[in-house]
């Protein structure tokens, strides 16, 4: 589906996140598409938390610092917001012609989201029609609600990076487009199964239940890449960095042996410290999935059973989580690859492999620009 609030044709994705400013640059290609620019710049910690830009200056700063680098021309961007204050609901109405609900979602959000409509940019888009039992003429709803003053950061950081916004996406939907594209079909039995992508950052995780080829649940989880490198810290009394360092090397134990793939070098009892500390952590965030899908399943979806599940976002990378997943979710585990859908060649194809489950937003945000 395309970006919502607002779109245009630029092809430059903004993926502004906890730990990194990423940039995508795209352009048609045959029947596909080409990255012709990508790069990412550390963000100063602190300057955006859980999705929600803190320090606008600093944001600013890192934007410029990509521009610079990342061989990205161009200054119209689409970004992406995804945080607490992004609601996402698929919502039933009686059926109304486009013209007439958009005078209308004013007043039905109001009833679908847990902030003040005043205070709220509201968009939607109309999934589809039908017939109740009782002959009643419906139409299926997606409704978006940002609050206006997250977006104003986002907006004020990309402004005071001297470039110009031309659309602001989802997050999430711009992970789907990436892996999945706008017109993905679901698994063959599409009435009994639904697909969910799990994106991880640094900072949070986006579950997102995809069926019938569209993002019909969202859902934004703290526990993400920081939680399971905190425990880290916290366990061995090391700093941050220190900690993440030690999460990459000693990873999780295969799940089915309990053998441990270590870095050479790397202490085994500091690395044993490790994996219980990640472990740990990594059970509650598959809990939080599986009620989090759990839910999903009991409101009006169609499909009874989630079997396919694809990870994706730098966070996807801990060794042996996806085998986690696949146990705890009863599931069928893939990583989602974004490069599997865009070509890049030369000395670009290396930054970007280097990436590429981190790419996965920009890259997504950038086809909306080029598809909207």
């Amino acid at each position: 589906m395309g970006s919502l609030f607002g779109g245009s044709q630029t092809a430059i994705g903004l993926d502004i996140g906890t730990d990194h400013v990423r940039g995508a640059q795209l352009k048609p290609s045959g029947s596909g598409f080409a990255l012709t620019g990508y790069g990412r710049v550390a963000v100063p910690m602190g300057a955006v938390v859980e999705g929600e830009i803190i320090d606008i200056a600093a944001v600013s700063q890192a934007i410029k610092e990509l521009w610079r680098h990342a061989g990205i021309r161009g200054k119209d961007v689409c970004t992406g917001v995804s945080n607490q204050r992004v609601i996402v609901r698929l919502i039933d109405l009686p059926f109304m012609e486009r013209a007439e609900l958009k005078s209308a979602i004013q007043y039905q959000a109001q009833d679908y989201i847990p902030m003040a409509v005043e205070e709220s940019i509201i968009d939607f888009q109309i999934i589809g029609d039908y017939m109740t039992p009782g002959d009643e003429h419906m139409m299926e709803v997606l409704l978006v609600a940002a609050h206006r003053d997250m977006v104003a950061n986002t907006v004020a950081a990309v402004e005071g990076a001297g470039l110009k916004l031309a659309s602001i996406d989802v997050s999430s939907f711009g992970v789907v487009r990436a892996l999945m594209g706008d017109g993905f079909g679901v698994l063959p039995d599409e009435t009994e199964a639904a697909t969910s992508v799990i994106h991880i950052s640094s900072g949070i995780t986006n579950i997102v239940v995809v069926e019938r080829g569209v993002p019909r649940f969202n859902r934004v989880s703290p526990l993400a890449g920081n939680t399971f490198t905190q425990a880290v810290a916290s366990a061995l009394n090391v700093t941050f960095d220190q900690a993440e360092d030690l999460k990459r090397q000693a990873g999780l134990p295969d799940i089915t042996t309990g053998a441990s793939e270590l870095a050479e070098g790397l202490d085994p009892r500091t690395a044993q410290v490790v994996q219980d500390a990640v472990e740990r952590e990594v059970n509650k965030f598959i809990a939080e999935v599986r009620r989090s899908l759990d839910y999903y399943l009991t409101q009006t979806s169609q499909a009874r059973t989630i079997q396919r599940i694809m990870l994706t976002g730098s966070g996807a990378l801990l060794r042996n989580l996806d085998s986690y997943l696949a146990k705890g979710l009863q599931a069928q585990v893939t990583l989602g690859d974004p490069l599997q859908r865009v070509q890049a060649t030369g000395g670009l194809l290396q930054t970007v492999s280097d990436d590429r489950f981190g790419a996965v937003t920009a890259i997504g945000l950038a086809l909306g620009g080029l598809q909207s």
